[in-house]
């Protein structure tokens, strides 16, 4: 945008980078069984697919807490849980996704090592019913989708509990980033993004996440990631480990350095 400014419009700007707010952090496991617990209520994804063996224990589809000392742990096999957000409109297309998930889907019955899916698509917006049409026709095995409203405070406790996110966001202007993915990297958390012209500014590929560019792309980089999950080798931890090293700035940390200079600030 700074370079589109000043070829076009003979504009000499500074650059202020889009940064997560300090609520947007890794979520530590007693929260995360706290949100699996509630969502539980509202979303069959997020309930257990048995009962604890002892009955005083509490159990998500992702963890157990101990009936005795309370303990949290996560469940062995646990499904892994894939996130997008999207506000459902023509510049998103969820069916991407979608075909992405109908792959992941054959790989397993083809017989490669990967784990069950939780995909959770948040937000409100005008094409939602259309894509639930969609979503309903599916006949998955080992894959539940839900596209849930979280409320406010729940939406960053969720991308810090998830294994990976996704977008899907396209640029019309090839100008913008899509804030999505920032939220997501202040939680650490490793994306595949569809590819447009300026992305590489934030998803650096092969680094903090993938760069797909079509359904079959998506779909290898899915089955790539999540062969042997959770095991704590592989790409998908090595983005998260990047993610924590690197620990970019926060939104009030940004401004200070960049716009506070340029406003004659003295501190």
């Amino acid at each position: 945008m700074k370079e589109d400014l000043w070829m076009n419009c003979n504009i000499k700007a500074v650059t202020l980078y889009d940064r997560p707010a300090s609520y947007f952090k890794e979520t530590p496991l007693d929260l995360r069984h706290r949100l699996y617990m509630k969502l539980a209520q509202d979303y069959e994804p997020f309930r257990a697919r048995a009962e604890p063996v002892d009955p005083s224990a509490e159990r998500s589809a992702f963890t157990e807490r101990g009936g005795r000392d309370g303990r949290v742990l996560e469940s062995r096999g646990r499904p892994a849980l894939l996130i997008s957000s999207t506000s459902w409109t023509e510049d998103e297309d969820f069916s991407v996704l979608l075909k992405a998930l109908e792959d992941y889907e054959r790989f397993i019955d083809e017989g490669a090592k990967l784990p069950a899916l939780v995909c959770v698509i948040t937000g409100k917006g005008p094409l939602k019913d259309y894509y639930n049409g969609l979503i309903q026709k599916l006949h998955f095995k080992h894959i539940q989708i839900c596209t849930p409203w979280l409320e406010a405070e729940d939406y960053p406790l969720l991308l810090g509990s998830a294994d990976l996110g996704v977008c899907l966001h396209k640029s019309s202007s090839g100008l913008d980033l899509p804030m999505k993915v920032v939220d997501m990297f202040g939680c650490c958390l490793p994306v595949c993004a569809i590819y447009f012209e300026c992305l590489h500014e934030l998803v650096k590929h092969n680094e903090n996440g993938l760069i797909f560019r079509d359904s079959s792309e998506l779909a290898e980089q899915l089955k790539m990631l999540f062969l042997e999950f959770p095991t704590l080798e592989g790409k998908l931890h090595s983005f998260r480990q990047n993610l924590r090293a690197s620990q970019e700035l926060r939104w009030d940390e940004s401004w200070d350095q960049t716009v506070l200079p340029l406003l004659g600030h003295k501190e």
